[in-house]
């Protein structure tokens, strides 16, 4: 017997030697420095064909990373490619050029509001095991996109007569049927558009991201987009435009997805499902966040181009100084993208929202004055199923008065935004066309008299 634990003793020494050994000659990553392929780091040099011979031979060779340190490096899209992370250090910075045609678009749509999207500072199609890391940034640059400048820019280039230049404002981030994408610890800013877009993409990683998104229009933060197993976490997003957007501008759906421990603030909504909204939102998870300072709504549930949205859970977010805490919308506006069919009216169920803290806007700072916690309605033909308000808690700065309280609209072909909707009957939760509405512990509390109804829930 002792030889044999002497046997299995010396099996365990010389099997972790071998562990060992094999850990301290695993390959390390190659790094492809950028400058070696003629990158400069001015802030004045145009350096996307440096950059993007740098990730295409980073690719080729079989991967590892492509490396931005102490600089300020201007250019105009760059793809990313198999295997390829692009690493921005401490002391670096990507900067996209000012000239729009700098930019190339790739997979080309029109968005809910009508506009041209496509360009982007970094891309990737069809791309598989990407990311992008490093403590640096990546600035959109999206001021150079505003109208006045862009007439500047035109002018300087001897561009005349009508065209589109400057109109495909350029996302910072764009990645299309790519999957396996890492993007960890970097500091993204000022966007000419939204800043994240991930289209018909999956197991998607965003960890420890800052965002800060207001030098134009449209200035979303992160958009899941028809994409699946994604997991957001530890990331601080301020937008002039949604936060967190779920969304799908085809029939495919998003799902898998996973938001925790992050801190958002926007312009107009924090946690947003659509507006355009195709494909279903199913098997969302949203937990644990803290939404400040927000002038457009905190979570918002919205399906009005046909999505099934069901298997929702949202719970532990506090709200602070949050414009309408909760707004949730079934509507039959039905517009479609990239030329696919209309779909059918959708739906709403299984939506569970728990263990919210909020306070509202002050009456001189509310979009709706005076303002209402809740918002939930379907149509005269089409009604949520089912949903859950658990454990939430609103605080409210009252005010109302009986002349307020007039019929509300319908208007259920329109653009789902709470304000279209007006003062309110109920300053607490106003319900309508829901088949089963579950409430545990729901609690309002004025800070002034409120001469409209608490509650008003209507069949």
């Amino acid at each position: 017997m002792k030889n044999i634990i002497v046997y299995s003793i010396t099996s365990l020494v010389i099997a972790l030697f071998f562990l060992g050994a094999m850990v301290s000659f695993s390959p390390k990553p190659k790094i492809y420095d950028i400058k070696n392929f003629g990158a400069k780091g001015d802030g004045i040099t145009i350096n996307t064909k440096a950059i993007q011979k740098a990730i295409d031979k980073c690719s080729k060779n079989g991967g590892g990373i492509v490396l931005l340190r102490e600089g300020i490096f201007s250019s105009g899209t760059i793809l990313l490619k198999d295997n390829v992370t692009l690493q921005i250090d401490e002391n670096a910075k990507l900067m996209g050029s000012a000239n729009p045609q700098d930019y190339q678009s790739i997979d080309t749509f029109i968005d809910a509001t009508g506009q041209e999207r496509g360009t982007c500072l970094i891309g990737a199609m069809g791309a598989k095991n990407i990311g992008i890391s490093g403590t640096g940034s990546i600035d959109g640059n999206g001021a150079a996109f505003l109208a006045k400048n862009l007439a500047i820019k035109k002018k300087a280039l001897g561009i005349s007569g009508e065209d589109t230049f400057g109109g495909n404002r350029p996302f910072l981030l764009r990645f299309v049927k790519t999957t396996q994408i890492t993007l960890k610890n970097i500091h993204i800013r000022e966007a000419a558009a939204w800043a994240c877009h991930f289209f018909q993409s999956s197991n998607i990683l965003i960890d420890n991201v800052s965002i800060y998104n207001h030098a134009n229009r449209n200035n979303d933060g992160i958009d899941l987009d028809s994409s699946h197993d994604i997991v957001i976490k530890n990331c601080t997003i301020n937008s002039g435009d949604d936060a967190i957007c779920i969304k799908s501008t085809s029939p495919l759906p998003t799902y898998n997805v996973k938001v925790s421990n992050c801190t958002l603030r926007s312009d107009w909504g924090a946690i947003k499902f659509g507006t355009e909204s195709m494909g279903d939102f199913y098997n969302i998870d949203i937990r644990d966040c803290t939404i400040e300072d927000t002038k457009g709504g905190g979570i918002k549930i919205l399906s009005v181009d046909g999505a099934n949205i069901h298997d929702v859970l949202i719970e532990n977010i506090e709200m602070n100084q949050v414009d309408m805490p909760i707004f949730v919308r079934l509507g039959e506006r039905l517009r479609t993208y990239r030329t696919t069919s209309k779909q059918a009216v959708g739906s709403i169920k299984d939506v569970v929202i728990r263990n919210i803290k909020a306070t509202t806007r002050g009456l001189d700072s509310s979009r709706v004055s005076p303002p209402s916690g809740i918002l939930i309605t379907g149509t005269p033909k089409y009604k949520i199923g089912s949903l859950t308000l658990d454990h939430i808690s609103i605080d409210l700065p009252g005010g109302g008065k009986a002349a307020d309280i007039i019929q509300v609209p319908e208007d259920e072909t329109r653009y789902p935004e709470f304000s279209f909707f007006k003062v309110l009957p109920a300053y607490g939760l106003y319900a309508r066309h829901i088949k089963e509405l579950k409430i545990n512990d729901l609690k309002f509390k004025t800070t002034t008299a409120d001469q409209r109804s608490e509650i008003v829930v209507i069949e």
